[in-house]
């Protein structure tokens, strides 16, 4: 798998029912951080790592991610006569002009082996990435699947993000146990699905990125359902490894777990320190609000 990903898949499908009432109506992918949508943080780490095709996996009741790509032609006219250049370039530049949005409905909700299993057809038999853009990474210099995507290639192999977790964590992730850990990576020997701690091969947890062979779309056809009915991706990596050399990544950079209210509080505040026009305004507004 020395072949470079250009095609990187986001499944946007779900409910985001730890945000309700907010996500009734805007979906969880779509909740700022600062002055970007989720999405639009997934969607630049990706093609910072070279991706140029996009696949959104969704279904038949969100469209506002599709709105928010697509181009608006009314906002544009109304910015240009007003002269509003700056505020123009915000709205064009969602997306380079070299990278293409294809969308692709999930029909039902059958796990997140299903959803990456329906971007099949657009994606073919080349490797490719999965971001989850619930967790947001965050990292002063490339990017963590551009990280990924360099190794991928170097190494010939298919590539999990994990970090560390505590082992009281671990019946909330997929955890993998490695051997031949050598600075920031391993082979892939073992993953498991939520594992109890005392069960836990490590506290190794992947999080919300991979960079896939495209063998996988065949093992997940094979892959039965699990519980509730819904195909896992794990288990998909887990007959993968079989075939093929599955490395664990430990990233450079700091994960949110955007997917938890206070998730998305951390990487407000994190992301607000960071800007430019902001970071002074929000650490005055910090301090005093901590001095009350």
């Amino acid at each position: 798998m020395s072949q470079r990903i250009r095609k990187a898949v986001f499944p946007v499908a779900g409910l985001g029912t730890r945000f309700l009432p907010a996500t009734k109506t805007v979906p969880k992918e779509m909740l700022p951080v600062v002055d970007k949508p989720l999405i639009q943080y997934a969607v630049d780490e990706a093609i910072e790592a070279g991706c140029d095709t996009l696949v959104f996996v969704t279904n038949r009741y969100k469209h506002s991610v599709a709105d928010y790509f697509d181009k608006a032609y009314e906002l544009e006219q109304k910015l240009e006569k007003a002269g509003k250049s700056e505020l123009l370039a915000v709205i064009r530049d969602v997306l380079p002009r070299h990278v293409r949005a294809v969308f692709v409905t999930q029909a039902e909700a059958l796990g997140l082996g299903h959803a990456v299993l329906c971007a099949q057809p657009v994606v073919g038999d080349e490797p490719f990435a999965v971001l989850l853009p619930d967790d947001l990474i965050w990292n002063k210099g490339p990017g963590a699947l551009r990280q990924m995507a360099d190794l991928a290639e170097k190494e010939s192999a298919s590539v999990i993000a994990v970090q560390d977790v505590p082992q009281e964590q671990t019946g909330s992730y997929g955890i993998v146990a490695t051997r031949d850990f050598s600075g920031r990576h391993g082979e892939i020997t073992a993953i498991v699905e939520k594992p109890r701690p005392e069960a836990a091969p490590s506290n190794l947890a992947v999080v919300g990125r991979y960079v896939l062979s495209g063998r996988i779309f065949e093992l997940l056809k094979r892959t039965k359902p699990g519980a509730g009915g819904e195909i896992q991706l794990t288990d998909g990596i887990a007959a993968l490894m079989a075939e093929e050399r599955v490395l664990a990544y430990r990233f450079q950079g700091r994960r949110f777990d955007c997917g938890s209210r206070i998730g998305l509080v951390e990487a407000t505040i994190e992301f607000a320190l960071d800007h430019e026009d902001l970071a002074e305004p929000a650490r005055e507004y910090m301090r005093a609000a901590l001095a009350r």
